[in-house]
């Protein structure tokens, strides 16, 4: 499944990246579907409907796309503030990021939570959540760059097509990294599929839900993969 060379740390940090966009995937869906056409993930999209909204196209929100950018941004500040220290030598994800990513699985649960409370929601009670969503997947985005994998930001997948296509056989490149990159792909288009379902059958809460425990898996698994950095590093010293 992995490409060869990797360490089983590596493919494991892979594999937890892959939930996580698919969990981003997800979050995606709940904030376009169900939280009036809004990202909270893909700021490039974000950026096309406050261009489009400003324009005058009709049922393009630009306070809730405008919110969503910046409170990504600002999560995205928050998040690489705090995972600036905490490194460990040897181990690529700082323990502060572990505690970022556990917050931002928490926060999602905890939205999803109110969300049932509030039953329907205002324009208000979307723009709120849109921010905070926004602001968790930008802490994310941020605490995951640690694990030095380019193609895996969780969030967006555009570079990651440039580097598949650039890297092909068909451009004349050796086709390197081509599973993760093709999966990274699929896992968001596979969260976004899901959470669609789930608001079609059940609603945005719900779906919200999903998101927010493919969070807690990917979590497990970064925390099994940091282990075994850790225990190679131990070992290195030891030698």
């Amino acid at each position: 499944m992995a490409a060869h060379g990797q360490t089983w740390a590596e493919r494991e940090y892979t594999t937890a990246l892959l939930v996580l966009t698919a969990a981003t995937g997800a979050v995606d869906g709940v904030s376009y579907l169900a939280l009036d056409r809004v990202f909270t993930g893909n700021m490039t999209g974000n950026v096309l409907f406050i261009g489009f909204g400003l324009m005058g196209v009709a049922d393009i929100p630009v306070l809730n796309n405008l919110v969503a950018l910046l409170t990504f941004l600002l999560g995205a500040a928050l998040g690489s503030r705090l995972t600036r220290r905490g490194a460990t030598p040897g181990v690529k994800l700082p323990r502060s990021s572990m505690w970022v990513l556990l917050g931002t699985t928490v926060g999602t649960l905890v939205l999803a939570g109110l969300w049932f409370v509030l039953g329907r929601l205002g324009t208000t009670e979307m723009i709120v959540i849109t921010g905070v969503l926004a602001l968790l997947l930008g802490a994310q985005a941020s605490a995951v760059k640690h694990t030095g994998i380019r193609d895996l930001s969780t969030v967006v997948v555009t570079m990651t097509m440039v580097n598949l296509a650039g890297d092909s056989r068909l451009a004349g490149g050796a086709g390197a990294a081509w599973f993760r990159r093709v999966g990274a792909i699929v896992t968001m288009g596979l969260g976004a599929l899901a959470s669609a379902a789930v608001i079609r059958y059940l609603s945005g809460s719900y779906a919200l839900v999903l998101a927010g425990v493919l969070m807690a898996v990917a979590l497990g698994l970064l925390h099994r993969a940091r282990r075994a950095d850790l225990r190679h590093a131990e070992a290195g010293s030891a030698a």
